[in-house]
């Protein structure tokens, strides 16, 4: 469930880089790739030196006389990105389904280890988090981690995701590091092929999983991207699931 996993090192930290109202800028309607040009939305995957992994696909496409976002894995990673330039963090909506849990690896999906971290659909909200908030150590590392990617990457992401594993509810840190948090929100038993429409208060669930890096009375950092994501390098395996109608609510 890593946002972009290279190869165990520092760019585990790195790498993981409709109409809304006042509370945050517009998340404009996906768009499939090939219009990519024109558009906010574009692919992130692995850096040019792990070129081996292929990348998840991500399509429009149509389920059930819906047109969605199909999204499809193999042995693959990939996100699809939307930038903000410093938004307030609202209330988050959509619709996603998983048709194919993540199947056929050689491995055990299972989000709480480093060889398990693969997640079959994920959405996530990357914050403008302050840097003197992050403990000293990882504080460190991601400067360098900034120095040697050459961006200025997030000090802060949640991610929702659609477990087939654990429970809905479980929360924590990714295996790889602390700056990136989840929330499952479909678990282990969630019905399959079945639209499931989510509502996340994105600010007070930045504000409970990162409660040990929030002063008493400070806000909620900003927004910076939103993402879209499924990854399967680490288990090999397969999987298929579909996102729809993603916005911010007034």
């Amino acid at each position: 469930m890593k946002l972009l996993k290279p190869a165990h090192t520092l760019l585990a930290l790195g790498l993981a880089f409709g109409v809304m109202s006042a509370v945050a800028q517009s998340l404009s309607p996906l768009v499939p790739l090939e219009g990519a040009a024109a558009s906010p939305w574009r692919f992130v995957g692995f850096p040019k030196s792990k070129a081996d992994i292929p990348p998840t696909r991500f399509e429009f496409a149509d389920v059930q006389g819906e047109r969605a976002l199909k999204v499809s894995t193999r042995a693959s990673y990939g996100t699809w990105v939307h930038d903000l330039n410093k938004a307030n963090p609202g209330r988050l909506q959509w619709h996603w389904r998983l048709d194919q849990p993540l199947t056929g690896g050689k491995g055990v999906a299972d989000i709480l280890t480093k060889a398990g971290d693969d997640a079959a659909l994920k959405v996530c909200v990357m914050f403008d988090h302050p840097l003197d908030r992050v403990p000293f150590a990882q504080r460190t590392l991601l400067r360098i981690a900034r120095s040697v990617s050459g961006e200025d990457l997030p000090a802060a992401t949640l991610c929702y995701v659609w477990d087939s594993v654990h429970p809905v509810g479980l929360q924590g840190p990714n295996p790889y590091t602390q700056r990136v948090r989840f929330i499952t929100l479909q678990g282990k038993g969630a019905p399959l092929a079945q639209w499931q429409t989510e509502t996340r208060d994105v600010a007070a669930d930045f504000a409970k999983l990162f409660a040990d890096e929030l002063p008493t009375g400070a806000g909620v950092p900003q927004v910076r991207a939103v993402l879209i994501g499924a990854d399967s390098d680490n288990t090999g395996a397969q999987s298929l699931g579909w996102v729809r109608d993603l916005q911010w609510q007034p």
